[in-house]
């Protein structure tokens, strides 16, 4: 049962072949045999899952039906969930205990997915490794001795090593799509503002998206569909209507105009990449996808806004997090700057205090122009790029990553060397735009991804491409030994 895609589980428990109380017994047991090895969960929530489970096999018997109602999934750990601890990886919150569901949670519960648990995560969401978690680092299912990629790096391990079919993970500078290509995992980053964020405990707001992660593309529709829409409760939620994704996937290829930029192949890409995208693009070619190069002139500035405005924001939003209102609170405070100081500074890891004091720094008084305005303008220029290209093509492709899975703590000593493992990623989320990364080959046995980026609210033409490239290739089939 737990080779099962989530479309495969739809029809099995249409068939009544087996039912969801009987799968997530299944499935929750294997998490307590294997999850050991990868650290992939920080919370269980067997209890939760069995109730629902069985209100899911009622809900058919009374004959409803639905791609979701009875399928487990689980949650990346900054998704509020009513009752149970929702710590976003962090010591800060791991006492915290949600009192409501973030849209995305009540959203996925109300089409009767089954929750499992909350998966690990680099802390508030920052990083590129899934080392700076509070609950120690994931490993990845293909090899332990290598990261899984982050930040959502516990949703994508345990989706890769088969302990559920799918999972919810945020992106906000590539951190759905970065996982899922070092794991061999289909990763979606929806448009911003397609998917709520209420409820998503915020790392930059106007970056962070949160979207599915699955084996293949149909799962990847399935989860989305159930997923995105609009939120009143989110101001930067957009009122538009949300496509069938299930419907678009069997479109032919004929003609689309796929656009190669000439900056993604430059010497910091490994050759054996390079040459497996090359392979990928010969594949949409003979499925009679049109190829063309082209440019995105301002993409070497990418890196430096990025990480200019993305702690910028973080450190307005971690501000709250004070030992005053709720999480975490230092022992006997001598006063409330002692209590201020040392809650933070004992709450925070690394990485965290890492970014809010860049983010502080540039948004202070004498800095403000220099840095954060700076930024703001080249995000600008990028998003100015892609709509140029996008007038010439209708998707652009290229690698998810530079390089495959580091080892565990090779990078550690040098933190820019991981915020370049993001070039390629974090465009889309400067310009706000739909990205994917999918299974496209293996290099010294762990796996590459090939990423796709579409206009605006074109998540279905992604998805489409994807599916039908899965269709004709089996690298996401592969499952790592062992699971």
């Amino acid at each position: 049962m737990h080779q099962l895609t989530l479309a495969e589980i739809a029809r099995g428990l249409a068939d009544k072949k087996f039912s969801s109380e009987e799968l997530t017994k299944v499935l929750l047991a294997r998490i307590a045999q294997l999850d050991p090895q990868l650290n992939s969960f920080i919370s269980l929530t067997e209890d939760l899952a069995l109730t629902q489970a069985k209100a899911a096999d009622a809900r058919r018997a009374n004959g409803e039906s639905g791609p979701l109602l009875g399928a487990p999934i689980a949650h990346k750990d900054l998704f509020c969930t009513q009752g149970i601890r929702t710590s976003c990886g962090s010591k800060m919150l791991d006492n915290f205990k949600a009192p409501y569901d973030a849209t995305v949670v009540a959203k996925l519960a109300a089409a009767g997915a089954v929750t499992l648990g909350k998966t690990n995560m680099d802390e508030f969401a920052m990083g590129s490794a899934n080392e700076s978690s509070y609950y120690g680092a994931v490993k990845n299912p293909w090899n332990l001795e290598h990261v899984p990629g982050g930040s959502s790096g516990g949703s994508a391990a345990a989706v890769a090593a088969r302990l559920l079919p799918a999972a919810t993970g945020t992106d906000t500078g590539g951190s759905i799509r970065q996982p899922a290509a070092l794991t061999n995992l289909t990763g979606l980053k929806p448009t911003y503002g397609r998917v709520s964020r209420w409820g998503m405990i915020a790392y930059a707001s106007s970056l962070d998206q949160g979207g599915p992660m699955a084996r293949t593309a149909e799962d990847c529709a399935i989860l989305l569909q159930g997923m995105a829409g609009f939120d009143p409760n989110d101001s930067t939620s957009i009122d538009e209507p949300v496509p069938d994704y299930s419907a678009s996937l069997n479109g032919s290829l004929q003609g689309l105009r796929i656009g190669v930029p000439k900056e993604y192949f430059s010497a910091g890409l490994d050759p054996r990449i390079a040459e497996l995208i090359h392979n990928s693009v010969k594949e949409l070619e003979k499925l009679g996808a049109v190829i063309k190069e082209i440019s995105l002139p301002n993409m070497q500035h990418a890196i430096p806004a990025y990480y200019v405005i993305a702690p910028a924001e973080a450190s307005s939003n971690l501000s709250r997090f004070d030992g005053v209102r709720f999480g975490y609170r230092c022992e006997d405070p001598k006063n409330l700057e002692d209590l201020y100081k040392r809650s933070r500074g004992e709450g925070f890891g690394p990485e965290v205090q890492r970014r809010i004091m860049v983010g502080a720094y540039a948004l202070s008084a004498g800095y403000y122009d220099a840095y954060y305005l700076k930024a703001q303008k080249i995000r600008r220029l990028i998003k100015n790029d892609f709509m140029a290209a996008f007038n010439e093509v209708d998707i652009i492709l290229g690698p998810t990553t530079p390089n495959p899975a580091w080892k565990l703590g090779a990078k550690n000593s040098d933190p820019v060397a991981a915020y370049l493992e993001d070039v390629y990623t974090i465009t889309a989320n400067l310009a706000g735009l739909p990205g994917l990364s999918m299974p496209a080959g293996f290099v010294d046995g762990l796996p590459v991804g090939v990423q796709l980026l579409a206009p605006y609210f074109q998540e279905g033409r992604l998805l489409n491409v994807a599916h039908q490239y899965q269709l004709n290739t089996d690298w996401h089939t592969r499952t790592p030994t062992g699971f």
